[in-house]
């Protein structure tokens, strides 16, 4: 045969052979949260409507997720085989733990548990185009990546919290949110149904509680701290039936979410005293809040409220199989109970010491009457004043220490501190985003920095560490879209944290897949904060420098003010600071800009870049850039005081060295600091100067401040080479703030020397 029809030959055979045979080249699988082990083999599973699945009754939840989603999601309908298969496991450990083995003929899901496969079902489905997502997959069939995955979670309790008490979402919403969970492998919701501003579930009982406690007369419109407060004169509220909430359980246990419910006691009670005005302290006919807050109306401790409690809590035992009763404990002021006859006398008769240890004969008592139901309570930190609960859990928000003070007390902790897990705090210093918490600010890259087992812990007090959960609370989420926006991305990071092992960590590798998953949360119809394609930038040693989470970006700035646009400078090292500059930057695509810009002013100074010292070290929760970020030429933010610039200190004085280097002429020195008593954050009532060594000769009162921050400028004419500052903390919180008792905050901002 010539040569030239061999060839001819062969080539046919083998486009007969690539048409028979189509090969897909599939990307590396984006699994979020990261599985424990994952790895890609050759070759791919063909799913289509000769495929079929076989399982007992052991795995009947995880298999029908599967089934369900497969087919509602496309037009293949699967058969009675074993292409795949659910397979029980014993040597599996972890209960929640799975492996997922996907070869070209067969996929195989071993777990000891159907909590196990469920998991694997969600690894699985991130394997499939985000099309069966929504229902919108129309080919014949899907080839998926062959790929081995081992994988199993770090914490127990892994979980997001809701707050539908400031503003109330429809059980369709919550079922959406509570699939969200599923789907990122975690397994609580944390549902927080009573408030000061409503309450939210039917007590049959006590239909006042649906009739008066769950609706207020208007709601606070803006900010909490605007001066005059506007309300929207708009009747607002609702509650879930018990119909309802059964039906949303049995939801949520079909994905393998336990829900956890919380009623609070004994603050943000105001509500419920609105309904039954008997439960309080001053038995005066008072309104469902209309404003955020801590108020002062909480239940009182007299038998005819625990006789009330109980019996909501008989009805709301019913509805919730969980082990877990949240009983909240937080914020309960004791500005009633110090002047209340019964409380007092309670007191007495206990042989108290005083309102905290009546706050924890309170919860001591409604811990023995929900143990007596075979329930375990948790509640927020605050009860661990005046002592702990014998049997409680605590969660821990205010920071760490209450975490680590309840593990070395050997009970059991579920991590939430403000600083990694408040997602009601805005995430991003874009000038569009929507009003939120002004208590802190929490970007996508720290809430994946979070490490929930506190390092003060040693190892066997840190398994009493459960895992975690972020919180959100709605005073100013309105609508379901928002929720939506400040949840994600931030609950992908979340999720990560509580499941995936701490040396699999990778945050660029993160982000990237988080981009990847945005595809998916658009087929799901799901609102998220896409802050990816923003700038961001810190000072230098040498100046200032810009960054992009996402690798290979063009970012391009100005440092004038204007914005930047197609032909602005590339940003390629440290820009220089000899004067005020104003840094504004974008992430370019040729010459189109993505995303916000970021804009960033910078004072110069005499200060910026020389050496400072101070006597004690700024709290790790409120560290900003450290130290030098005191004289790096950048001011914190107007509204909020978690940033990369404010310092907070606990409690402490603080002495400030500043050493210039050189004798210079210095003609003044100013400061501020944050004021803002809801958070225990005072600014201090003077400070102390100089310029010689151990000498503080000069005192300069700080006004006070007319908003949250108070100014002090203190004019020198001097020359030196040291700067020598105290500033004292402004003493014990007073009777009746917040806190009241305890040494406040002390927040710094930038030291200006001119």
């Amino acid at each position: 045969m010539p040569i030239k029809k061999i060839t001819a030959l062969i080539v046919f055979i083998t486009f007969l052979y690539n048409c028979d045979s189509p090969k897909t080249e599939h990307p590396k699988p984006q699994i979020l949260p990261m599985p424990a082990h994952l790895e890609s083999t050759k070759g791919e599973f063909i799913l289509d409507n000769s495929v079929g699945m076989s399982y007992d009754d052991t795995f009947k939840v995880s298999a029908t997720f599967l089934k369900e989603f497969v087919e509602n999601g496309s037009s293949i309908q699967l058969q009675q085989n074993n292409s795949i298969s659910f397979i029980q496991d014993d040597t599996i450990l972890n209960d929640e733990g799975y492996q997922l083995t996907i070869s070209p003929k067969q996929i195989e899901i071993r777990a000891k548990t159907d909590h196990g496969a469920f998991y694997a079902v969600q690894s699985l489905r991130q394997l499939l185009p985000t099309d069966f997502e929504n229902g919108t997959f129309y080919q014949e069939k899907i080839s998926i990546p062959c790929v081995t995955i081992k994988d199993s979670p770090q914490f127990k309790h892994r979980g997001m919290h809701l707050d539908v008490g400031r503003h109330f979402f429809s059980v369709d919403f919550i079922k959406k949110y509570i699939d969200a969970l599923a789907m990122l492998k975690m397994n609580t919701f944390h549902w927080h149904l009573t408030e000061d501003q409503g309450w939210r579930i039917e007590i049959k009982k006590y239909p006042k509680l649906q009739e008066i406690a769950a609706f207020r007369d208007q709601t606070l419109i803006g900010s909490y701290n605007a001066d005059p407060q506007q309300f929207d004169g708009k009747r607002y509220g609702g509650f879930y039936t018990q119909e309802e909430i059964k039906d949303v359980v049995a939801y949520a246990q079909n994905r393998h979410v336990t829900i956890i419910p919380e009623i609070e006691m004994p603050g943000h009670a105001q509500a419920a005293i609105s309904a039954y005005p008997e439960l309080g302290c001053t038995g005066e006919q008072i309104k469902v809040a209309e404003t955020w807050g801590v108020f002062d109306h909480i239940f009182c401790s007299k038998d005819e409220t625990f006789e009330f409690l109980e019996n909501v809590l008989d009805e709301v035992l019913e509805l919730f199989p969980s082990k877990y009763f949240h009983i909240g404990g937080d914020e309960a002021p004791k500005t009633h109970w110090e002047k209340c006859p019964n409380c007092q006398q309670r007191i007495k008769e206990e042989g108290l010491k005083d309102e905290h240890e009546l706050q924890n004969y309170f919860i001591t008592r409604i811990e023995k009457y929900l143990n007596s139901k075979g329930r375990q309570i948790i509640g927020w930190d605050e009860i661990l004043e005046g002592g702990l609960a014998p049997n409680a859990t605590v969660m821990s928000w205010r920071g760490t220490q209450g975490a680590i003070e309840a593990a070395k007390q050997h009970h059991n902790v579920i991590m939430t501190p403000t600083s990694h897990c408040y997602f009601d705090y805005k995430q991003s210093d874009n000038e569009d985003e929507p009003l939120a918490n002004s208590g802190g600010f929490l970007p996508l890259e720290k809430v994946y920095s979070f490490n929930p087992i506190p390092e003060e812990l040693t190892e066997e007090e840190s398994k009493y560490v459960l895992g975690g959960q972020g919180n959100i609370w709605t005073e100013y989420i309105p609508n379901e879209k928002q929720l939506e926006y400040m949840a994600f991305p931030r609950i992908l990071a979340m999720s990560e944290v509580l499941w995936s092992p701490t040396d699999k960590k990778n945050y660029p590798d993160f982000v990237a897949r988080v981009d990847n998953f945005h595809q998916r949360l658009d087929a799901l119809d799901i609102n998220y904060a896409n802050h990816l394609y923003e700038v961001d930038g810190g000072a230098a040693t040498d100046g200032y420098e810009l960054k992009s989470i996402l690798k290979n970006k063009t970012i391009r700035y100005t440092t004038d003010g204007t914005k930047p646009s197609g032909t602005s400078e590339v940003y390629s090292g440290v820009i220089p600071i000899n004067k005020d500059l104003v840094i504004k930057a974008a992430i370019f695509n040729a010459d189109k800009k993505q995303g916000a810009t970021f804009t960033q002013p910078i004072t110069y100074h005499k200060a910026l870049g020389k050496t400072i010292s101070v006597n004690v070290q700024p709290s790790k929760t409120y560290s900003g850039s450290g130290i030098e970020g005191l004289i790096n030429g950048i001011s914190g933010s107007d509204t909020r005081v978690n940033d990369k610039e404010w310092l907070g200190f606990d409690g402490e004085d603080l002495e400030i060295t500043i050493d210039l280097g050189e004798e210079m002429e210095i003609s003044s020195i100013e400061t501020r600091f944050y004021e803002a008593p809801w958070m225990w954050i005072y600014a201090p009532k003077m400070i102390a100067y100089g310029i010689k060594q151990n000498s503080l000769d000069s005192e300069a009162e700080i006004p006070e401040s007319s908003d949250t921050h108070a100014i002090v400028k203190i004019n020198l004419n001097e020359t030196t080479r040291y700067i020598y500052l105290r500033i004292p903390n402004s003493g014990l919180i007073p009777k009746g703030k917040q806190g009241a008792g305890n040494k406040p905050w002390t927040f710094i901002d930038e030291i200006i020397i001119n």
